[in-house]
């Protein structure tokens, strides 16, 4: 089962890498503010980030295990999304004009952290199709070890981008966010791939 958890962290990687609300709202936290308060935003986006991809995984998986039908369906469309979603990050730059304040208090960074991952509708739907349907593909016992891979990933990606960030202010660029783009742009549609693998085993 050990490999369930490593494909999940790997996998949580590569979904959350590509440069969104979240990573901007830590990145330029870190850039701005100090340490202490980077690590803040970090940890409480992470706590949003995991609820969110418990609800994906569970809630698309729970469907999927009552039909046949929707496991197919979520397959085929999961694979045409995930590896959508993997070129649109191979041919575009990545916006690091998103102005972002981050200039709050306490309990305006957690309203503002459960808005960029809750409040998002496009967040859902990718998170239901890409964790649902990795679910649909998993065999029976390992979707619970494949899920920890996942909510480790998010941790360790928003402290450690938030920890890099802090560290290297002044070199981290344009450049440096397209190299993970292209990066994880490359590894998501090898995924979907394997989504697509799965939807024609699955009819």
């Amino acid at each position: 089962m050990l490999k369930y958890l490593v494909q999940g962290f790997f996998l949580g990687l590569v979904y959350l890498a590509p440069i969104g609300m979240q990573n901007m709202y830590v990145i330029n936290t870190a850039v701005i503010k100090n340490r202490m308060r980077s690590y803040q935003v970090a940890l409480i986006v992470v706590f949003f980030d995991i609820a969110l991809s418990l609800a994906c995984f569970f809630g698309m998986g729970a469907l999927m295990e009552k039909s046949k039908a929707i496991k197919t369906a979520t397959l085929l469309i999961g694979c045409v999304a995930v590896i959508y979603i993997g070129i649109q990050l191979l041919i575009k730059s990545p916006n690091t004009q998103t102005d972002v304040d981050v200039d709050k208090s306490l309990k305006e960074v957690i309203l503002t952290c459960f808005m960029v991952t809750w409040v998002n509708p496009q967040a859902i739907v990718d998170g239901s199709l890409f964790l649902g349907g990795f679910r649909a593909s998993l065999p029976q016992g390992a979707s619970s070890f494949f899920i920890i891979g996942v909510c480790v990933a998010s941790f360790c990606w928003f402290t450690g981008i938030s920890t890099i960030v802090s560290t290297f202010k002044q070199s981290f660029n344009k450049r440096v966010l397209r190299v993970i783009n292209i990066v994880c742009g490359f590894v998501i549609v090898y995924y979907g791939l394997k989504l697509g693998y799965s939807f024609l085993l699955s009819i």
